[in-house]
């Protein structure tokens, strides 16, 4: 083959360095012989170097056809991307019963289920210096030029539809959603790169009544689990307290969510690591032993000796333990100094749910974030709401046997006997799903044995056969798979 020296040629490749070099040898005119697996066809000779480009990219508008089967073969990975699940029938029956779980306690407690779209704006989640989750972001540039993210969180995309109803709602509102996010992190036990996050939010309440009741209503949802105080319990702080302390030192404003990133890091990397940070944050020594010492308070009255009992933090965690203890939770909180959340959105009250045997990573985190919306533009609205993943709580229950058993479940099972009855039988699973049964139709002239076997499998209650001398009659036959009952009953009075 004659070198190739004119950009009029469209190259349609299938290996991207090979691809690459015959992108340099047409810049620079270098002789190239072409692979058996690189097709080149021509082009008119106005195409240009971006449409060679666009080719080799797979970008849209690319003149290059995909290539064929018969091009190419390669057998693909079978497992789902790092960090990412399927949801084969017994994992997506564990997931549809811990999502019932969520969405019952949050009407129970009279929240409507809102929901995002995946996709959204970068510009969203790009919030503070700092915070993890801009290092997280699954981010990319979409074919119209604009900077988007699959969600790392819930509560930003709540914000913004929050101000996209402005006045059309009316406060309080008490919102709840599951959604699935999406965050590049290091993976451990309970931590995926994808996992799916129950959010309650009540919008428009100022009181510390909205914190009692959203962690009532988690609560709530490990009594239904068989979870109990002895195996979950919930940190309870404010970000007032670093508040407090930081104003005791003249630190500015602007430096307090830096903080929390920081004090967030506790158990995460060593503590002279952490004092290098709050000191790269312009605390001065004596701010840093304070704050750290602060950090070790895990009481409310030794919290009250060294802050004072005027400052409104003091008052607002009274509120909270003396509501907890009205609605007979006490047993599942504490108060710890230390627990801040990561996420420089809250404002005040913060807690945490945790394993209490200390084998796994927060179980779901939450608290108060009164001016979240004016980082959007909106006008600021009091709020609060938690987070809670579905990938802890599993291993939660794995850790305490506590995995409930779902076999898949269908009321009947119905077979011919004849391949000529399918139709028959066709008809007769019909009128049993139009009266709301759930019906599995075996669709192949199969024999018995491998309808017996099928039916175990499904936990069929009820075996309805369409034989042919039956059929003549109207009638079909019915085993009662439980206790083998067996009897013939007249289509039109089956139930």
């Amino acid at each position: 083959m004659r070198a190739i020296t004119n950009p009029s040629f469209l190259i349609h490749y299938h290996h991207p360095s090979v691809a690459s070099a015959v992108i340099r040898s047409l810049r620079h005119r270098l002789p190239l012989s072409a692979p058996s697996f690189i097709k080149v066809r021509a082009l008119s000779t106005s195409a240009s170097y971006a449409e060679l480009d666009n080719a080799r990219t797979g970008r849209s508008g690319s003149l290059a056809s995909p290539p064929t089967s018969s091009d190419f073969k390669q057998k693909i990975d079978v497992n789902p991307p790092k960090g990412t699940r399927d949801f084969p029938p017994e994992e997506m029956r564990l997931r549809s019963w811990l999502f019932q779980n969520f969405r019952e306690v949050s009407q129970s407690f009279g929240f409507e289920e809102i929901d995002f779209p995946v996709l959204e704006s970068e510009a969203l989640f790009v919030r503070k210096a700092g915070e993890e989750i801009r290092d997280q972001l699954y981010c990319f540039e979409d074919r119209g030029n604009r900077r988007v993210a699959l969600r790392p969180e819930l509560t930003p995309s709540l914000a913004r539809l929050v101000i996209q109803k402005g006045k059309s709602v009316s406060l309080p509102l008490k919102w709840f959603a599951i959604g699935q996010c999406w965050r590049y992190e290091r993976m451990t036990r309970g931590r995926r790169r994808e996992h799916y996050q129950w959010n309650m939010d009540i919008i428009g309440v100022p009181n510390v009544t909205a914190e009692a009741e959203l962690i009532s209503s988690i609560i709530t949802f490990f009594k239904r689990i068989g979870i109990t105080a002895v195996d979950v319990g919930f940190k309870v702080s404010s970000r007032k307290v670093l508040q407090e302390v930081l104003r005791r030192y003249s630190v500015p404003d602007n430096l307090f969510g830096r903080v929390c990133v920081t004090i967030d890091k506790l158990e995460k990397i060593p503590m002279d690591d952490i004092k290098k940070e709050l000191r790269a944050a312009e605390l001065s020594e004596q701010a840093v032993e304070e704050l750290l010492q602060i950090l070790t308070v895990k009481s409310l009255e030794e919290l009250e000796e060294k802050l004072g009992s005027s400052v409104e933090v003091i008052a607002d965690l009274k509120q909270l333990f003396s509501l907890a203890e009205k609605y007979g939770y006490s047993e599942w909180i504490q108060f710890d100094a230390s627990i801040v959340r990561g996420l420089a959105y809250y404002t005040g009250i913060v807690f945490e749910g945790f394993d209490r045997e200390g084998k796994l990573r927060a179980i779901c985190g939450g608290g108060r974030y009164d001016r979240l919306l004016s980082t959007f533009g909106g006008e600021d609205v009091p709020a609060c709401g938690f987070g809670f993943g579905d990938a802890v709580i599993v291993e939660l229950l794995k850790e305490r046997g506590l995995l409930p058993e779902l076999s898949p479940q269908v009321q009947n099972i119905v077979c011919s006997l004849d391949q000529d009855l399918q139709g028959a039988a066709s008809l007769v699973a019909a009128r049993l799903r139009d009266k709301g049964q759930t019906v599995d139709l075996v669709l192949e002239n199969k024999p018995l044995k491998w309808v017996f076997k099928r039916a175990s499998r499904i936990n069929a209650q009820r075996l309805i056969i369409v034989g042919s001398s039956e059929w003549e009659k109207g009638v079909v036959g019915v085993k009662m798979l439980s206790s083998g009952e067996q009897y013939e009953i007249k289509v039109d009075e089956l139930e």
